[in-house]
């Protein structure tokens, strides 16, 4: 009786894999219920011969704010106030600048941490693997952006945090990022996502920097 207690008890401790259909679903949750999140992030590019590490504190906050303040290059910042996106590094001639709407099309993977989007309605052709530490690895095309983006990969947990967003352009160049120290519904205040241009920079219309 005890040995076949012994050998009944992992398996029912062992909690099923969720579907496909379930993970994406867990995904959406999460994200749709936070109000705000801080975390730590690394981002890396590889592409055209190259590859860049850079590192910083990612702020997300509802509606619309997003804040990826770098530590690495320091003085790097790119920022979504909910009307326009703002980049700039420290000792840049100039401020870049580009409408909401605009960015949301350019940097579309990254609207999943806000919670603007269904997993399954924005990405086709969508996988699930099983990933490390007991984790999952979603993979798809984002719909809408086929010919810049090969597809996107979305590694979670089970109950739906994104750990690692990995990006592979058309053009086989790939960007990273890897979030860490995860506060859902932290204390962000609002000036976190106001931008002020330096005194004498001038601001231009553009695009934010790959």
């Amino acid at each position: 009786m005890m040995l076949a207690a012994l050998v009944i008890s992992p398996v029912l401790m062992a909690a099923p894999a969720p579907s496909l259909h379930e993970l994406a679903q867990r995904v959406d949750d999460h994200y749709n219920r936070l109000h705000s999140l801080k975390a730590s992030f690394t981002e890396t590019y590889q592409g055209m011969g190259m590859t860049r590490t850079e590192s910083g504190t990612l702020y997300l906050r509802k509606p619309g704010r997003m804040r990826w303040d770098y530590a690495s290059p320091s003085g790097k910042l790119f920022l979504l106030d909910g009307k326009y996106a703002w980049s700039y590094t420290k000792g840049d001639a100039q401020v870049q600048r580009i409408p909401a709407k605009e960015v949301d099309d350019l940097r579309s993977p990254l609207r999943f941490l806000l919670g603007h989007t269904k997993l399954e309605k924005e990405l086709t052709n969508l996988t699930m693997k099983p990933a490390a530490h007991g984790d999952f690895t979603l993979t798809g095309k984002v719909k809408g952006q086929e010919k810049r983006i090969d597809h996107i990969a979305l590694t979670v947990t089970t109950d739906g945090q994104i750990d690692t967003i990995v990006i592979e352009e058309a053009d086989g160049a790939t960007t990273s990022f890897y979030f860490t120290h995860q506060e859902t519904n932290a204390t962000i205040p609002e000036a976190q996502f106001h931008f002020a241009p330096p005194k004498g920079v001038p601001v231009v219309n553009g695009l934010p920097p790959v």
